[in-house]
């Protein structure tokens, strides 16, 4: 029997059907990603699989004791527990073991006969429970959690009613990860995470988690990385696709092509059919013409749906002015904040960048990236001399027109309708060139607004709806100087696909491009360098795309955490030797002498020990590359031990 399954469930909020017959299912260990415009019901349909909702329709089966977790947008939290604690929560039912031991043990010290054979079963029991619930080092597995979520080990004491927002779902995470239930729900699991964080859950998920996933995130990475099946939700149905998210993208573009073909063949004969009905509807045919009619009628109550909208772009970009050569230069820019809250809530210096020298050239795209709280949005604003740098000197280049994209918006008239609202931003940006309402009703629809939509007051648009209007506004500006502040925040797939699209050359933007965000594909499609916060102050240049980077950082990594070579002391291998003790074939030690092999197991040891001993420190997990080294080292160390003990007991026996 399958882990869950889903059969023909349906569900509506009043007269707006969300679920219609979506069927799906979910067996062991699988990693399924979930995608869909948003509001089309990918929430509705998690929540009922999580026994939040009971749909109108159809059923959901989940197999007998399975227990099933589900990660909430708003988690309910122990206000007075730390955050150290209210992570360890999650092995609430492994401390009830131990505690069930801790009897067992009590009464084994005076019983005697049958029942202290019953009570030594009842240990060994226990102790498999125990084993198969973390066992004994819940400790390193709750702190190198929350430090790869971005949490450090100042923030552990800091009471769960004090966390920001961000902080109780990235705690909220932590916990479910910890719980290890057999289905994980993940809802947009990435919102409070920067790239860091991202990379060591696409870690987890990939490598360390060992039951089934059910995700929903518009990190199109996370989803390349982590899931083996796509399942998307269109028009209340639920439509599978093997593979990785780019494999779906292919699929899916094939079939909607095949679906608008048949959708076109079917419309010529529904107008043929017409055609000679409006012709032949009185005279002598007139029988079959309303015989054809009745048919007519019939096939289109089971016609073929329009497909939704191929992956093309439309929208033709306004040229903007050019600028010169040098489009920003900054010389020894820093910046930091006195008397600032810290981690752990003690107040003290916050240094952001220090003497950083940056030079934009025209046509060149800069992400900028970095952890939270890094100062990324500040160097920006420092850039465009909105916030005083504490020293250092900004230049602007010449004829550069700035388009801004904040977080926050502070340019919205609620109460004009959505194609409206565009014509009223342009006009004021660029009273020359006024569109009509078709250009705006076009200029919405290639920013994924249908017809019905575009007539929407800004009012009743959603966070993402109004953050692509205000994109779909900036890039008809004709700025030459985009500067974007986490434009995809709240923009679903499809509509951070549509502006990938629109900031390359391609789609239209020959401009120069500053970028905020944490969605590497976005950053890797459209920047070619990066300046790269650390959140301690320093600040680098690179010249590269994203993936260039990371491959440097990791290579950087692996050389600085390498295993140091044997010593002139430690004994050789010979030359026969060839592989690792790990990789040797039965008898393959057999021509070493008793001490060497006793050598060997002394020195694989003694570093056996040392690496747990690193291990034992939470510092080192506050370094997520030095922790995962380690942890390769001691899976290699213990490969390496196996054999040469095999052959040492060998010897030994014989003796």
């Amino acid at each position: 029997m399958s882990l869950v399954q889903v059969v023909n469930l349906g569900h509506a909020y009043g007269a707006d059907v969300i679920l219609a017959g979506a069927t799906l299912s979910i067996e062991a260990g699988e990693r399924i990603g979930l995608v869909g415009r948003n509001g089309t019901g990918k929430s509705t349909l998690m929540r009922a699989i999580a026994g939040m909702l009971v749909a109108d329709t159809g059923a959901v089966q989940v197999q007998k004791g399975a227990r099933v977790g589900y990660l909430q947008q708003d988690p309910e939290l122990p206000p007075e527990e730390t955050l150290r604690d209210a992570a360890e929560s999650a092995f609430d039912e492994l401390h009830r073991l131990h505690q069930q031991l801790h009897e067992i043990y009590d009464q084994m010290a005076t019983a005697d006969g049958a029942d202290l054979n019953r009570l030594m079963r009842r240990q060994e029991q226990l102790d498999r429970e125990i084993e198969a619930a973390g066992g004994y080092t819940i400790d390193h597995k709750i702190d190198a959690t929350l430090h790869g979520l971005g949490f450090t080990d100042a923030q552990f004491s800091i009471k769960c009613k004090d966390l920001s927002g961000g902080q109780r779902s990235r705690l909220a995470l932590a916990t479910l990860l910890l719980e290890q239930p057999d289905l994980i729900l993940l809802d947009e699991p990435t919102n409070h995470l920067d790239i860091a964080g991202r990379i060591w859950l696409e870690d987890f998920l990939r490598n360390e988690f060992p039951g089934a996933v059910l995700m929903v995130s518009h990190d199109r990475r996370l989803l390349e990385n982590v899931v083996t099946r796509i399942v998307e939700v269109e028009q209340g149905r639920l439509i599978d696709y093997p593979g990785s998210y780019t494999m779906f993208r292919k699929l899916r573009f094939e079939r909607r092509l095949t679906q608008q073909r048949a959708w076109e063949k079917q419309q010529t004969e529904f107008k043929r059919q017409a055609q000679y009905i409006q012709k032949y509807k009185t005279g002598q045919r007139a029988k079959e013409a309303r015989g054809r009619q009745k048919k007519l009628e019939r096939a289109k109550e089971d016609s073929i749906e329009r497909p939704l909208e191929l992956d093309t772009f439309r929208l033709q970009l306004p040229k903007a002015p050019r600028t010169g050569d040098i489009v920003v230069t900054a010389r020894g820019l820093s910046k930091r904040y006195t008397n600032v809250k810290l981690d752990g809530g003690e107040a003290g210096d916050k240094i952001l960048f220090h003497e950083l020298d940056v030079t934009v050239g025209r046509g060149e795209r800069w992400g900028i990236i970095g952890p939270n709280g890094a100062g990324k949005s500040t160097l920006v604003s420092c850039l465009l001399s909105e916030t005083p740098a504490d020293s250092g000197s900004i230049r602007l280049g010449s004829n550069v027109i700035v388009g801004y994209f904040k977080q926050a918006a502070d340019d919205i008239d609620l109460d004009r309708p959505l194609y409206r609202h565009l014509q009223d931003i342009i006009r004021k940006e660029n009273p020359e060139r006024e569109l009509s309402e078709q250009q705006a009703r076009d200029l919405a629809g290639a920013f994924l607004f249908s017809g019905d939509e575009q007539e929407k007051d800004m009012s009743v648009l959603s966070g993402g709806e109004r953050a692509r209007v205000r994109l779909a506004a900036l890039l008809a500006c004709a700025k030459n100087l985009l500067v974007l502040d986490e434009p995809t925040n709240h923009l679903d797939i499809p509509s951070a696909e549509r502006l990938e699209e629109a900031l390359t050359i391609e789609g239209g933007f020959d401009g120069t491009l500053l970028l905020i965000s944490h969605d590497r594909a976005l950053i890797d499609a459209t920047c070619d360098h990066l300046i790269v916060l650390d959140g301690f102050g320093k600040a680098e240049v690179f010249v590269g795309n994203f993936s260039e980077w990371q491959d440097r950082e990791t290579a950087r990594a692996a050389a600085r955490y390498a295993p140091s070579p044997p010593s002139e002391k430690k004994s050789k291998p010979s030359k026969d030797e060839g592989k690792s003790a790990a990789a040797a074939p039965k008898g393959a030690l057999s021509h070493l002498r008793l001490e060497d092999i006793e050598s060997r197991i002394e020195t694989t040891e003694n570093r056996l020990r040392e690496v747990d001993k690193e291990l034992g420190d939470l510092a080192t997990w506050n370094d997520h590359d030095r922790a995962m080294a380690l942890t390769a080292e001691r899976e290699s160390l213990l490969a390496e031990l196996e054999p040469l003990e095999m052959e040492w007991g060998r010897r030994a026996e014989i003796t």
